[in-house]
C-alpha cells in the first residue's frame, strides 16, 4: 500500500514533522496549483507504526421519513413487526452477517468537496444517480455560513454553526489567543483548541466503537485528547484509487479491528473548480471521475454482500460560481487611504471580516461602509454581531469579526494594490442561500432499503416531500447540513452519547409506525411561515413542536395557539409552552414550542419541511 494509504496507531507520536507549507493564494482553498505551488505541498505523512501484516494478524429508512412525514399518514393501523426493522432497534455492538462474516453497524461518509448540487444534472454522474436510485438524494444541501471548506467540515463533523464551534473562517484572527488560524498551516491548524464541539468520531469513540479517519479537514485530535483509532493526515494528489484501497482495507479487517464509522474526504473536484471555473471542461472531467469512484466504492461492498449493512453517506461541503470575469469592489475607493492603514486584521475569503485598530474611529468606517452598501446593494452587504442576519448563526463568537462585508454573487472584495492578484476563476463563500452554494446529500443502505419497502407497499408519501424522476430515485426537500452529526449518530445506534449541537432534535432520526394510541407528531416549521403550515392537524391527542427561527418566539406560539383556537373554537384545548435563554430570546439553535389539543380531525395535508410521528410516552 503506498505512504497515503497508511493506517495510524494514535498512540504512537509521528517520527517526523510537516515541512514548511507555502502561503495561501487567494481564493484557493484546497490545492489548486498556482505559480507551480499548492497550498498544503510538502506536507508529509507519519511513518507507517502498524504494519498491514499487524493488524491483519491482530485484529434511511427514517430520514426519509423523516423529511417525509406524510408517510405515516397511512400508517395508523398497527405497528411495523419489530424483525423487519431491526437496524433500528439493535445497539451499536450487534453483529450482523453478510454470509461469511460478522459486521456491526458500519456507516462511511465520504465528502466530495465543492460538488455543488446542481452539477448531478450534468448527465456526468450516472453511477452517482444510480447510487441516489437505490437509495435517496435531497435536492441540495444547505452549508452554513460562510461556505468555506473548513467551517462546513467540521460542522458536518458536529452538527454546529460556525459561531458554535469556532472555525469561522479559513483563515480568522483570534483575539483571545492573539494567533490566526490558517487552513493550510498544519502547525496552526491542527492545534485543537481551535476547534470546539465533538466530532461524530469523538463520540462514536467514547462509545466504545472503533474510527477511521482518512484525510478529513480537521485536527487528529480534540481538546479532550480524543482521536480516531486510524488516523490517515492530509496529503495533497493522492489518487483516488489509492483512497478505495484505504477504506477496501478498513473494511477487511476483522470484526475486532474494523472500524464501525470511516470518513473519508477528497478535494479534486474543489481544486478544478477554483482553478478553471465551475463551467469548464477540467470540473467536468474531474466530476466523472469522482462519479467513477463513486462506483468502484459500491461495487466493492457489492462484492463483499455489504449493500445492506452498511450506510454509505456521500456529501460535499459547498457549491461552487464562476469568478472567471467579477465585478472588483475596492475597498480603498471606500475608506480611503487611512481607513485602509486603520485595519489590523482581515479575515475569510471572499467575505471581508474587518477588525479596526483600537484607536481608529470604527463608526465612521462603519458609516462608510454601510453607506456605499446602500447606494449599491447588489454589489455587497455589511454587518455587525448585531446586525448579522441570524439565519447566518454567525454573531455568537468573538472570533468573527466586528464587522463583516459579505459580496454578492458576481462582486469580489480586493483593493487597487491587490487588484485580481492570486484570484481563482471559480470561488464560494457567499451566502448560503445562493443555490450555487448548496451542496449534495447521497445515501444508500439498509435505511434507504427500508423506506423503499415502505413506498412499494403502497404507503405513498406526499409529492410536496418526494418527487419521482421516472428512474425510480427519491428526491427529499432541502435541509442544512448541521443535521448529518446526529444522522450518522443515529445510524450506529449511538444517540445516547449525542453531544449538544445545533441540528434538530428528531429531525434525522427514525420514526416507528404508531399502534393505535396517542400520537406525538414532531413538525418542523421555519419563522415566520409558522401559521401556513397550521392545517395539519392529526387525528388525535398530539404534541406539535414548533422550531422557530426568529426570535419571537413567544409571539410565534401565540400567533398558532390563536390560529387553532380560530379553526376549531375558542374553548379549543390548546397551550403552548417553551424555554427562553436568560436574556428572553431563543437561543441561536433552533428552538421547540410544543402545543397540545385534543381536538379531533382529518389529515388534509403536511408540512413541506419535516414530521416526525412516533408513539407518546
Amino acid at each position: 500500500m503506498s505512504s497515503s494509504g497508511r493506517i495510524y496507531d494514535k498512540s504512537r507520536p509521528p517520527s517526523s514533522k510537516p515541512r514548511s507549507i507555502v502561503e495561501e493564494e487567494r481564493g484557493l482553498l484546497s490545492g489548486v496549483p498556482v505559480n507551480g505551488k499548492d497550498d498544503l505541498d510538502g506536507i508529509e505523512t507519519r511513518d507507517l507504526q502498524w504494519s498491514r501484516k499487524k493488524l491483519i494478524g491482530t485484529a434511511a429508512f427514517f430520514i426519509a421519513l423523516l423529511i417525509s412525514g406524510a408517510f405515516f399518514r397511512t400508517l395508523l393501523r398497527g405497528p411495523i413487526v419489530p424483525s423487519e426493522y431491526s437496524l433500528w432497534h439493535s445497539s451499536g455492538s450487534e453483529l450482523l452477517s453478510n454470509g461469511t462474516h460478522e459486521f456491526k453497524r458500519t456507516v462511511l461518509i465520504v465528502s466530495i468537496d465543492g460538488l455543488r448540487a446542481d452539477y448531478l444534472d450534468r448527465g456526468l454522474t450516472p453511477n452517482l444517480l444510480r447510487i441516489s436510485e437505490n437509495g435517496l438524494r435531497a435536492k441540495s444541501m444547505k452549508p452554513i455560513f460562510p461556505t468555506l471548506t473548513f467551517p462546513n467540515h467540521w460542522a458536518l463533523m458536529t452538527g454546529l454553526h460556525a459561531e458554535s464551534h469556532g472555525i469561522v473562517a479559513n483563515n480568522f484572527w483570534d483575539p483571545k489567543s492573539k494567533t490566526n488560524f490558517q487552513y493550510n498551516r498544519i502547525e496552526s491548524c491542527w492545534k485543537p483548541e481551535w476547534w470546539f464541539g465533538e466530532p461524530m468520531w469523538e463520540t462514536a469513540e467514547k462509545a466504545g466503537l472503533i474510527t477511521a479517519n482518512l484525510m478529513w479537514p480537521g485536527p487528529p485530535k480534540t481538546t479532550s485528547g480524543a482521536s480516531s483509532t486510524y488516523f490517515v493526515p492530509w496529503r495533497d494528489h493522492v489518487p483516488l484509487a489509492e483512497k478505495l484501497e484505504q477504506i477496501v482495507s478498513w473494511i477487511d479487517l476483522s470484526v475486532e479491528l474494523r472500524p464501525q464509522l470511516i470518513m473519508a474526504y477528497e478535494p479534486s473536484l474543489d481544486q478544478a473548480g477554483h482553478a478553471t471555473g465551475p463551467n469548464s471542461a477540467r470540473v467536468n472531467k474531474t466530476l466523472a471521475e469522482v462519479d467513477s469512484f463513486t462506483k468502484d466504492l459500491q461495487t466493492a461492498l457489492h462484492a463483499r454482500n455489504l449493500t445492506d449493512i452498511v450506510d454509505v453517506v456521500f456529501v460535499s461541503d459547498h457549491g461552487m460560481t464562476d469568478t472567471s470575469h467579477p465585478e472588483l469592489v475596492y475597498i480603498d475607493d471606500i475608506l480611503h487611504s487611512d481607513g485602509l492603514e486603520a485595519i489590523e486584521q482581515i479575515d475569510g475569503w471572499p467575505a471581508m471580516g474587518l477588525r479596526f485598530r483600537s484607536s481608529a474611529n470604527i463608526s465612521h468606517y462603519l458609516d462608510l461602509l454601510q453607506k456605499a452598501s446602500d447606494a449599491s446593494p447588489e454589489r455587497f452587504d455589511v454587518y455587525t454581531h448585531e446586525t448579522m442576519p441570524p439565519r447566518y448563526h454567525f454573531s455568537h463568537s468573538e472570533r468573527v469579526a466586528p464587522i463583516y462585508v459579505v459580496p454578492k454573487i458576481g462582486y469580489v472584495l480586493t483593493t487597487k494594490a491587490e487588484g485580481d492578484t492570486g484570484m481563482s476563476k471559480g470561488n464560494h463563500g457567499y451566502d448560503n442561500d445562493e443555490l450555487s452554494m448548496h451542496a449534495i446529500f447521497i445515501a444508500h443502505g439498509p435505511f434507504t432499503t427500508d423506506a423503499k419497502a415502505l413506498h412499494q407497499s403502497g404507503q405513498k408519501p406526499a409529492e410536496n416531500h418526494w418527487q419521482s424522476t421516472g428512474s425510480n430515485t427519491y428526491i427529499m426537500e432541502r435541509f442544512p447540513n448541521v443535521e448529518i452529526y446526529n444522522l450518522v449518530i443515529k445510524l450506529l445506534g449511538i444517540e445516547s452519547w449525542a453531544a449538544p449541537n445545533n441540528g434538530t432534535e428528531n429531525r434525522l432520526q427514525p420514526a416507528r409506525v404508531l399502534s393505535n394510541r396517542y400520537l406525538n407528531i414532531k413538525c418542523l416549521v421555519w419563522g415566520e411561515d409558522a401559521l401556513a403550515y397550521i392545517q395539519f392537524v392529526p387525528t388525535r391527542l398530539f404534541d406539535l413542536h414548533l422550531i422557530a427561527q426568529d426570535e419571537d418566539v413567544q409571539a410565534a406560539s401565540a400567533a398558532i395557539i390563536q390560529a387553532f383556537q380560530l379553526e376549531y373554537g375558542p374553548s379549543s384545548s390548546v397551550r403552548g409552552k417553551g424555554r427562553l435563554d436568560e436574556g428572553g430570546h431563543a437561543p441561536s439553535y433552533p428552538y421547540s414550542i410544543c402545543l397540545e389539543s385534543s381536538i379531533p380531525a382529518t389529515i388534509e395535508s403536511s408540512p413541506p419541511e419535516m414530521v416526525l410521528i412516533h408513539p407518546q410516552s
